[in-house]
This record gives structure tokens, sequence and C-alpha cells, in this order.
């Protein structure tokens, strides 16, 4: 008899704070992110993006804030998935509705946040939108050195880094001139200056969301930014731990613990759980799970009402008509029906597979790995990354732009990731 030898998980670098105190770090950066969404989800607001201007007055004269300030929160509430748009309606997110009391969530919510610092600090005027895309795709080398030299770095020094790597990019897609060229139309600024101003941008958007600090001439992470991009280094993810005793756990609770088992040991504590409790009482409480804001629950619930089998037939044909659960339940019975689980996806349209593929890759950019998000490409129905974008814009996921910006800081390929960022930026200000 062997027994396996296991990595160990890695260990943060030497000071870096303990989870609750990082936590309360994220806590006190989208405070005001936080007010303005409770504000916004009360049920007697509207939201759009931007906020319409007379509900921008609303919200500044009831938190006392500017209308500035509010628009600059309601960006941030939204990007962190505290808020989330239904047609016309703020709704909280379950972020919102764990925040004071799971540190995990409050992380996973301010990391969503430095993802997307590019939407959150607009771009200076004037400059292309391709010099912006490769300044942004530049960004994860100078954020390497900072938190590789654990303290101040002058800024010569990350100039000389992104001029380094945006020249890197444009040999990687062949961009060096050659034979005669024609003059383009003058810029205002040489390439060093626009450097310069590019790296000025991402600095500023970077310290605005927490994750570093500016001093005289130089840039430092904070101990949040030092995490955040520790954590990307490792490639590891903050995730959920299985708890014990999951047959006297709530339905959320039960599925949490499942979500790392195999399909096998997961359908054997779905039947104990479901052997303690009355069919309908459980068949109740798996569906009050799916109609929550965790999509990696929504899937979970729907795999344990599989096992339930005929007794959750009836329930389940019910909630056709509800939107996000409607894809989760025509799959249901569709195989309850005797198709296929490989040929269960023709029961969908085209516009309900690409909610279904949205809903799941926002499961797995809050619980699964950066990895497991690039593969996810593979499985959606479009066949090609431009059709799909198309699609997941029309088809008004409220996570779509979460799940993109989660998608571009994944993906290896840095033209497409430079695609997804595009239309995450279009949906997050509703263009098209």
């Amino acid at each position: 008899m062997t027994t396996r030898r296991t990595r160990p998980a890695p260990r943060p670098p030497e000071g870096t704070p303990p989870p609750a105190e990082l936590a309360r770090q994220a806590r006190a950066v989208l405070a005001d992110a936080v007010r303005i969404a409770h504000w916004a989800a009360d049920g007697t607001s509207t939201g759009s993006a931007p906020l319409a201007a007379r509900t921008l007055e609303r919200a500044a004269a009831a938190l006392a804030l500017a209308p500035a300030q509010v628009q600059a929160g309601w960006d941030r509430a939204r990007l962190a998935g505290l808020i989330e748009l239904h047609g016309d309606t703020a709704r909280p997110g379950w972020r919102l509705r764990a925040w004071d009391r799971d540190d995990s969530a409050v992380l996973r919510g301010w990391v969503a946040l430095f993802d997307a610092w590019s939407l959150v600090h607009a771009s200076p005027d004037g400059i292309e939108a391709t010099a912006v895309a490769e300044a942004v795709e530049a960004v994860p080398q100078v954020l390497s050195l900072l938190q590789l030299s654990a303290g101040p770095v002058t800024v010569p020094a990350l100039l000389d880094l992104l001029g380094q790597r945006v020249a890197e990019l444009h040999e990687e897609r062949c961009e060096v001139p050659y034979g005669p060229q024609e003059q383009p139309a003058p810029t205002g600024a040489e390439p060093a200056d626009l450097n310069a101003l590019l790296l000025d941008w991402a600095l500023e958007g970077l310290a605005s969301v927490g994750a570093l600090t500016l001093g005289a001439g130089h840039a430092t992470l904070t101990p949040l930014g030092n995490w955040a991009v520790w954590v990307k280094l490792e490639q590891i993810c903050v995730a959920a731990q299985s708890p014990a005793g999951n047959i006297e756990q709530s339905a959320a609770d039960m599925l949490l613990g499942c979500a790392r088992l195999t399909p096998g040991p997961a359908r054997a504590e779905y039947r104990a759980w479901l052997a303690a409790r009355p069919v309908g009482s459980a068949v109740a409480e798996l569906l009050a799970v799916a109609r929550g804001e965790d999509a990696l629950l929504r899937g979970l619930a729907f795999e344990a009402l599989r096992v339930v089998g005929a007794p959750a037939e009836p329930v389940v044909r019910s909630v056709v008509t509800e939107a996000p659960l409607r894809p989760y339940a025509l799959l249901w019975l569709a195989e309850y029906e005797g198709t296929d689980p490989d040929d269960a996806q023709d029961v969908l349209s085209r516009e309900e597979a690409t909610w279904l593929w949205v809903d799941t890759a926002a499961a797995v950019a809050d619980h699964g790995e950066t990895g497991l998000l690039v593969r996810h490409l593979d499985s959606a129905v479009q066949g090609t990354v431009p059709a799909l974008l198309d699609e997941v814009r029309a088809v008004g996921h409220p996570r779509t732009v979460q799940v993109l910006v989660a998608l571009a800081a994944a993906h290896p390929d840095p033209a497409l990731a430079k695609a997804v960022r595009r239309a995450a930026f279009q949906v997050h200000t509703g263009g098209v």
C-alpha cells in the first residue's frame, strides 16, 4: 500500500495580512459602492448604465454624496457583483447579501473590481483604442515587477518595463514596420510620451481600486494588491471548503459542500440529504437555492433534483416560465423524458443556450480556476468568439460584464482577450 504525496498549498508572501484583515481593507475600498448597492436594492430604484440623471439625483440626496461619487460607486457596485440589473430593475447580488459575514465573498468582489480597473478609470482622451488595449495587456508585467520587488518601484523602471512589453506585443503580432511606410497623421505624442501617459493612467486606475499607492516618483502595491497579484501568479483560487455533516446542513450549504466532489460521491451526498427530509420540502428548498444569485448553486440544485426524479417533475415543469431557471429546467425535463444527456442541449434555443453559457461562466468565475473559464469557451454553441460575444451582449444576463472581464483577465491569447475586454466595456457603458 502506498500513499500519494501531494504538493502543499503555496503560502502567501511573508508579511501578507490574514484574510480577515484583507477583507477589512476590501470593505473599506468598496464602502461607498456597498452603500449605493443597498440603496439601489431596496426595490424602489431603477438602474441603468450609466444611471439616469433623475436616479442619480435621488441617490445623491439620499446618501449625502456628490453625483459623481454616486455614479462611481454605482459602477463599482456592478463590477464587484454587489448589484445586478434585471431589465431596468436593480437587485442585490449574492455578494451583497454575504458582505458582512463572508470574507471570501468580499475578497472575490474586490478581485473582480481589480480585474476591471481599466473600466473603473476612464482612459485619457485622444488616445487610440489599440494603444489603450496594449497598455492593459502590459499591466500584468508591471504588477508582477511590483509584487516581486516587495516594495516601492520607481516610475522610470515601470515605464521601461511597460515600453518593453508593448514592443513585444507588436513583435508577437508581426507589427514591426518594414519597407516604405505612409507617415501617420501626428497624434501629438511620441511613443515614449504615449507610454508615459498610459502608465500614469494605469497606475492611477490601479490606485483608485486600492491595488497600489503612489508616492513621489514611485509606486507600491498595497497589501490587497500584493495578495491579489500573488494569487494570480500562483494560479490559486479562494474557494469554499466542503463542510462536514452535509446531511444536517441547509440545501445551500449541502450543495456548496458537494461542489468539489466528483459526480458519484456527490450523488451519494444528495441521496443522503434527501432521505433525511420530506421530498416536497426538499424540492422546494433546492428550488429556492436555484432562484438565488449564486450560479454555481443553481446548477448544483438541478443536479440534486435529478436524484429526486419523478416526484420533482411537476415542480420543475412549473418553473420553465422563470427565465433564469428555464434552461436548467428544460435540460432536466429532457433527460427525465429519456433524452440522452449528450443530446439534451438540442432542446434549448440559441438564446437559452447563450444565457446558460454565461450563467455557467459566472459560476466558474466565482468558484473555479481560471483555466476552467478559458476552457469554457469551447462549450459555446456559436462556434466562433466574435459570434459568441455578439450574442452574449444581446442576451442580457446580469453577470455579463463580470464574466467577460474575468475571461479577458484569464485568457492567454492577447488578441482574444482584447476583443473580450472591448465587449465588456460596451456592455458596461450600454454601447453596442
